[in-house]
């Protein structure tokens, strides 16, 4: 029977061989020093200190050393292990400091100064549009008129020549308030305006009525149950269509610009006699030849549908109190949501309704 083996070289296993270690421990206590901040620190622990680090390779080698041998290299890797962990805790409390320092002069803030706490906002673009359109006819020498979003149904439909079988008056059309037979609804146009104004005051009237309106609409792209409409009246002796174009005319270049006209289409509205629907040329194209064919805003037809219109019918004039013989008029409406769409190229009527502040801040600041 063989005794123990005492025969070894202790050095024989290359990442053991004391050069090798200190070689290694020599490195990487070099490249901690020349850390210059905790991103480069880190780099360096995990490539002199890590699982992958030579140290760590030659510590794995020392199982592979004959019994009598691993207590002098484990001694050897252990020290150049310490040595390197050492100097990584240095740094880092010196590189953390000078962070801090760092961090100090680079992000002060000078509490002193006056700052505004709440962002500021913007008026709803609704709100500065239906004041430019006020502006347009306030410079014509008319006035404003408001009334009661919610209405007597008599102000709403009867005194506007709608019967009590109009189909405007179901409750597919119109919001009525509980219980129905009370005879109030959300008013459907701002047309009860009018029809206030004319009960209230003598001729000559001269009134625009700009305001929120509601119908049982679907809520998309181009409908809402709650929209804004802008309406004006004129009563007058010798009032004629001559006076209605002129006016929508002028509204028509107030809004879009110079050299946009208007169209009347033959229609039909209880409350005036004759009615048209009023067209504008499309401010984009201006219907010219070649070009009108491939315009998107218009879709190839030069002009684009903007409201309705009219000769105050006699019936809306004398329910309201007005003589017909005597006095004559026009009222017109129009979508102040549709406008500023036409406007500023807005394709989503949603956006108006939506409340994203960043939507509402595009147009908050126009005057």
């Amino acid at each position: 029977m063989s005794g123990p083996n005492t025969d070894y070289d202790p050095v024989e296993v290359t990442p053991l061989k004391p050069e090798e270690v200190e070689s290694a421990r020599d490195a990487a206590l070099a490249a901690i020093a020349a850390a210059t901040d905790l991103e480069d620190l880190k780099r360096v622990r995990l490539e002199h200190a890590g699982d992958r680090s030579a140290l760590a390779l030659a510590n794995r080698e020392i199982g592979a050393l004959p019994p009598q041998a691993r207590k002098e290299a484990g001694q050897r890797i252990g020290q150049a292990r310490g040595a390197v962990n050492k100097a990584l805790g240095e740094r880092q409390a010196v590189l953390e400091v000078e962070h801090e320092e760092r961090m100090l002069v680079e992000e002060t803030v000078d509490v002193t100064l006056p700052t505004e706490r709440v962002a500021r906002g913007a008026r709803h673009p609704i709100t500065t549009g239906s004041e430019r359109i006020a502006d347009v006819f306030l410079a014509m020498g008319w006035e404003v008129a408001e009334g009661p979003v919610i209405e007597a149904e008599w102000l709403n439909f009867d005194a506007l020549n709608l019967g009590p079988d109009h189909p405007a008056r179901t409750m597919q059309d119109t919001f009525w308030t509980d219980p129905q037979d009370n005879g109030i609804v959300l008013r459907t146009h701002t047309s009860p305006v009018q029809a206030r104004t004319m009960l209230t005051r003598e001729p000559p009237i001269y009134v625009v009525c700009p305001g929120r309106v509601f119908r049982t609409d679907e809520y998309d792209a181009t409908h809402s149950p709650m929209f804004h409409q802008v309406e004006g009246l004129v009563v007058d002796e010798g009032i004629t269509m001559a006076h209605l174009k002129g006016t929508l005319d002028h509204f028509a270049t107030a809004m879009f610009g110079e050299g946009i006209t208007t169209r009347f289409r033959p229609s039909y509205f209880p409350f005036t006699e004759p009615s048209a629907e009023v067209d504008l040329i499309c401010f984009v194209c201006r219907g010219v030849p070649g070009e009108v064919e491939s315009c998107r805003t218009c879709r190839g037809e030069g002009w684009i549908e903007w409201g309705g219109c009219g000769i105050v019918n006699p019936r809306v004039l004398t329910a309201c109190g007005v003589d017909s013989e005597r006095y004559t008029g026009f009222a017109f409406g129009m979508g102040i949501d549709r406008t500023l769409m036409f406007r500023h190229g807005i394709e989503d009527l949603r956006g108006f309704f939506e409340g994203d502040v960043r939507f509402t801040t595009a147009f908050g600041t126009e005057i």
